[in-house]
């Protein structure tokens, strides 16, 4: 599935005012959604509800294993409309039921002072393979290059910190906020496993059982996703059988700190 295939199957149909119809695409190989493919749709649901605002935040829930075979409907609730902020509740609906849910607050453009933490040093994207371990290309909407060549854990305990790089595979187009969407779409990418690190376990260990609970972000500034982002993973925490993991996203060309994410995920090993 190329970039253009992803943002076509993103896309949504109108119901009704505040109710839209999206499905997963084709190619969908999961046996359950893809959880940043409901947070793209759920927040283009919310943008298709406003006029010159910007999401700055998004706070979400996975409720309910999504099904894609199963087509999805979103009902936004326009919570407020203000002179700066508008806020957007998202409920995402299989089968009559929430499978998902998101809240996102939107800003009108405006400058302010800044900061940010600089961005960690990583090895060159050139110097980073995008061949996995079992020798496979890497192939897809979003063009991965993880140091180590893993994702999903690994099977020896380490550091609970990892990093890729990341970009769309082709074009986006001029819309920044479908730009948003894309990079919200990936920011799911790998991330919950940094908590798998410091315990030695992947997707595949035995008995282990996983899922994510939720997903935040922060977009910070504008960027553009067909460029080369730095995404630096670490995790502070795990316990009573949830893992909590926080995501830098780095533009590579001006070390910008464009994006903030965190997310917790189930981790339970299930005793035979």
């Amino acid at each position: 599935m190329d970039t253009q295939t992803l943002v076509d199957a993103l896309g949504l149909e109108r119901l009704e005012l505040n109710l839209f119809r999206g499905a997963s695409p084709k190619e969908e190989t999961r046996q359950r959604i893809y959880g940043g493919q409901v947070i793209a749709q759920a927040l283009l649901a919310a943008y298709e509800t406003l006029e010159d605002r910007v999401c700055h935040s998004l706070h979400c829930y996975f409720i309910r294993p999504g099904d894609p075979a199963v087509p999805i409907v979103f009902e936004v609730d326009r919570s407020r409309d203000g002179g700066s902020f508008a806020t957007r509740r998202v409920v995402a609906i299989q089968r009559g039921q929430q499978i998902f849910n998101l809240a996102a607050s939107f800003q009108v453009e405006e400058p302010g002072l800044e900061h940010q933490s600089p961005m960690p040093d990583a090895p060159h994207w050139d110097s980073v393979s995008d061949v996995t371990k079992d020798g496979s290309r890497r192939t897809g909407p979003i063009e991965l290059r993880p140091m180590g060549g893993a994702l999903g854990g690994v099977a020896s305990p380490g550091e609970p910190v990892q990093q890729l790089w990341f970009r769309a595979r082709d074009p986006i187009g001029p819309d920044p906020r479908m730009h948003q969407v894309i990079l919200a779409y990936a920011s799911d990418m790998g991330l919950m496993s940094t908590a798998f690190r410091p315990h030695g376990i992947t997707w595949r260990t035995p008995g282990f059982q996983s899922a994510s609970l939720d997903h935040a972000m922060w977009f910070h500034r504008p960027t553009d996703f067909n460029e080369w982002h730095l995404f630096h993973q670490a995790s502070p925490s795990s316990s009573g059988g949830r893992g909590l993991n926080i995501g830098y996203v780095y533009r590579a060309s001006d070390g910008a700190l464009v994006a903030t994410c965190a997310q917790e995920g189930l981790m339970r090993i299930r005793k035979a």
